[in-house]
């Protein structure tokens, strides 16, 4: 059973940064495209930042220029650095992935739980 486990989330002052971490696990045979998407309360879920297995990456225009992401293909993971954030960051951050179980599956998309992050002073 895929999971994927989201952590780094909390409270943090405006200006300040935090790093979330996702990582996948479950019986994985290979992962392509790894995200990050936002719901805050009232609006629809966005991108934030996805990067592909070849490190091909795409932001959300309104974190472009403040939030990274990376990923350890080895150990499945993704991590989004966010620096200078605001209180219009607040909300709850899922991380997303593309995934095979077996060499002959297709990808399916994954969702974890969800982390909230929190800008207020």
């Amino acid at each position: 059973q895929v999971q994927l486990v989201e952590s780094g989330g909390g409270l943090v002052q405006p200006g300040g940064s935090l790093r979330l971490s996702c990582t996948a696990s479950g019986g994985i045979f290979a992962t392509h495209a790894m995200g990050w998407y936002r719901q805050a309360p009232g609006k629809q879920r966005e991108l934030v930042a996805r990067i592909t297995s070849f490190g091909v990456t795409e932001y959300g225009d309104s974190v472009l220029g403040r939030f990274t992401i990376s990923r350890d293909n080895a150990k499945n993971t993704t991590y989004v650095q966010m620096n200078s954030l605001k209180p219009e960051d607040t909300a709850v951050y899922y991380c997303n992935a593309d995934i095979k179980t077996a060499r002959w599956a297709s990808f399916n998309n994954y969702w974890g739980q969800g982390t909230q992050v929190t800008v207020s002073s």
